[in-house]
């Protein structure tokens, strides 16, 4: 019987090699100062490396280790040698674009801090114990701004309003394009516009109407 794939840590560290926020899934450092010697280890090795535009693999102590840089942050995903390194990639990648939609495309160091109890809610929602649950980042990051609001966090509103808003368009937009190829080619999708329009004329009908009533009332 096959092992559900599994990571063995996330980090996310600074441009200096220092923790912003880290999760550790495994025994093989079962100390902190094992952990942290671990972090030196692999951004010494990983740091003089182009690894912003796409993520770059290194094979590291018998792991397989994925990162990517952004700005003064760096991202790393660590799996066992026998572990599939697109798997592995889907995570580092599904934990970059949540952090980005998260912190609203501002991926650096000061608004990581700023925002650090939505990373680690983050890293909750894409690994539990080591196995894999979500690497869809607009769902991770729905979850995260879903959560925090139902928790009553100290959180940024805005933040919050503005991370759910921008999973929920991506959501959206990707069910629209599911739902237009849908359509043949020859209908007429000009009938759907003109019942948009007639709801929004509706809409404004009431809004009148209701202005209306208004002014009778202030007679």
């Amino acid at each position: 019987m096959e092992s559900c794939p599994s990571v063995k840590n996330i980090l996310l560290l600074d441009s200096e090699g220092a923790r912003v926020a880290v999760k550790y899934y495994s025994d093989d450092w079962p100390t902190n100062s094992s952990k942290e010697a671990f972090e030196k280890s692999v951004f010494t090795k990983t740091q003089k490396t182009n690894a912003r535009t796409e993520a770059e693999i290194a094979m590291f102590e018998s792991n397989i280790v994925i990162y990517k840089f952004a700005q003064d942050l760096h991202f790393f995903v660590t799996g066992g040698d026998d572990e599939n390194e697109l798997i592995i990639s889907t995570v580092l990648q599904g934990f970059f674009d949540a952090v980005s939609l998260l912190l609203r495309g501002n991926v650096d160091k000061k608004e990581a801090l700023e925002n650090l109890d939505l990373i680690l809610l983050c890293l909750d929602e894409i690994v539990d114990g080591g196995i894999i649950l979500e690497t869809d980042a607009n769902v991770i990051a729905g979850k995260v701004a879903s959560h925090s609001v139902d928790s009553g966090a100290p959180l940024s509103e805005q933040t919050i309003s503005q991370a759910l808003a921008t999973a929920r368009e991506h959501l959206t937009r990707s069910l629209l394009k599911e739902e237009y190829k849908k359509i043949p080619q020859d209908s007429n999708f000009e009938f759907i516009l003109l019942i948009s329009v007639y709801e929004d004329d509706e809409d404004d009908d009431d809004d009148d109407d209701d202005d209306d009533d208004d002014d009778d009332d202030t007679v």
